[in-house]
């Protein structure tokens, strides 16, 4: 059995959304300074690192991310692997249908969708643009069975939205959000998923371990 781990490690050095609270972590009781024991503490925007957003995020009476539903974040997840298309041309800025059509038999039949662009490699920058699903996207994928995507970037909606159709369309769609994943080390393919979010009472996101692996 291969376990691979496609969370983005949280440090002081992880690149916030701009205007954010950054991740900070220290040490509050140091063993060589005297104390019983090593006791570290942390201070962090919960959007940090890869998360799940909640509806809450983006509708005032959405759902808050205690309440999500565990077993969407555990199942067989399928990686479609879109990163040659994006880094070899500068100019392709949408995910779109005709992207995964070739997939949709796995698609169908994992009901998760994980998207590996490459556009974003490095945690510590922030990057100045993303590639960001075509509007028909959401419907497709509802058409489809899938109730959870997750993408190896910050959001699933351009940086610079304020009015966040994206979020909104998959909601509607009754589909779930994984952001920030790190997909460098997985190929394409079908795996199983468990991708569980922190228990945060009234949170509007959280953090979360996302594994993947093969029997």
């Amino acid at each position: 059995m291969k376990f691979w781990d496609i969370s983005r490690t949280l440090s002081n050095e992880v690149a916030p959304w701009p205007g954010d609270m950054p991740f900070q972590f220290q040490l509050t009781g140091k063993i060589a300074e005297g104390s019983s024991v090593n006791l570290g503490a942390i201070k962090t925007s919960v959007h940090n690192g890869t998360h799940a957003d909640a509806r809450f995020h983006f509708e005032t009476e959405g759902e808050t991310i205690e309440k999500a539903p565990l077993e969407i974040y555990m199942g067989r997840a399928v990686v479609v692997d879109l990163a040659e298309a994006f880094l070899g041309s500068s100019e392709k800025h949408l995910i779109t249908t005709e992207d995964l059509r070739a997939h949709s038999e796995e698609i169908a039949d994992s009901s998760r969708l994980l998207i590996k662009t490459g556009r974003w490699s490095d945690s510590a920058i922030f990057p100045n643009q993303i590639p960001v699903i075509a509007a028909d996207v959401p419907q497709w994928l509802q058409k489809n069975g899938v109730k959870l995507l997750g993408l190896d970037l910050p959001s699933v909606d351009e940086i610079d939205s304020k009015s966040l159709p994206n979020h909104h369309a998959l909601a509607r769609a009754g589909i779930a959000i994984i952001e920030s994943l790190d997909l460098k080390n997985v190929g394409p393919g079908i795996y199983n998923l468990v991708a569980l979010p922190l228990k945060i009472a009234g949170g509007d996101a959280a953090p979360l371990r996302a594994i993947l692996w093969r029997d």
